[in-house]
């Protein structure tokens, strides 16, 4: 439950609309759910403005069921995060509406209407390798409520690629770059743009990138000054913190158009 729906009841309750018994039955939605592996925290989103997120890695397929279908019956908005088939099976044959991705491994309810969405995330990748993760960013961010883009296949090796987009460059109120092997195209990113920059190393690359280390380490020794950095493979942390930059600057200046004209080139996009 968010603060718009409290409101609406507080308000329904004060014009005389609803009973004092209906108001209480909603609003006991907002404590903790114990279920028999896991409390549910039905009071996170009014604290943090964004509700609990599933964990499905490690959880059985009827555990992220009980989940999922305990926070869908508090109305809540539903990210289940390193999910896998089963998991999403068991949890739709509990909570109908439930959307798929596949490469992003995870499954959500209750999108945020673009209406309602403020500032601008981009999430580059630096190869089609990288793009479960970035994919898991773009996905966190969009029902955090931001608009998102996407860039992908932009790597150092072939840097004229990234280059050539300018313009959208130049768009978002924060960028998420996932990046695997030697991870250079964070710094290389922060070295073009003013906003602020989170790198993502990804577990992509040969033998001594010790599955994602590498890249860990040349994103946190970047020259390229402010470049933050999320641990190994952690979309999910990139994509929360960019959405939350983005739309308390995007709260701020509301009405901004949302993308230059041809900023979006073939491979970009909103969804993926």
């Amino acid at each position: 439950m968010d603060t718009k729906r409290i409101r609406e009841l507080l308000e329904a309750l004060a014009a005389g609309d609803a009973g004092v018994d209906a108001t209480l039955a909603e609003l006991a939605g907002l404590g903790v759910h114990s279920l028999h592996n896991a409390a549910v925290d039905g009071h996170r989103e009014l604290r943090t403005g964004f509700p609990e997120v599933i964990l499905c890695e490690s959880k059985t397929p009827a555990e992220v069921a009980d989940i999922v279908a305990a926070l869908d019956a508090a109305g809540s908005r539903i990210l289940a995060t390193r999910a896998r088939t089963e998991h999403f099976e068991a949890a739709a044959a509990r909570v109908d509406g439930l959307d798929w991705r596949e490469r992003a491994r995870l499954f959500v309810k209750r999108r945020p209407p673009r209406d309602a969405c403020r500032g601008r995330v981009l999430v580059v990748s630096a190869g089609t390798s990288d793009a479960p993760a970035a994919e898991e960013a773009a996905w966190t961010a969009r029902m955090v409520g931001a608009h998102v883009e996407t860039l992908y296949d932009v790597g150092v090796a072939g840097i004229h690629r990234l280059t050539a987009h300018a313009k959208l460059l130049a768009w978002p109120d924060a960028i998420v770059v996932a990046a695997g092997m030697e991870g250079a195209l964070p710094s290389v990113v922060g070295g073009l743009v003013g906003c602020p920059v989170i790198g993502v190393p990804t577990s992509v690359g040969y033998g001594s990138s010790f599955g994602g280390l590498s890249a860990l380490l040349g994103m946190l020794n970047s020259c390229a000054a402010g470049l933050t950095v999320v641990n190994i493979d952690n979309g999910f942390g990139a994509g929360l913190a960019a959405a939350r930059i983005a739309r308390r600057l995007g709260e701020a200046e509301a009405g901004r158009p949302e993308a230059p004209a041809g900023a979006a080139a073939p491979g970009a996009g909103e969804e993926t």
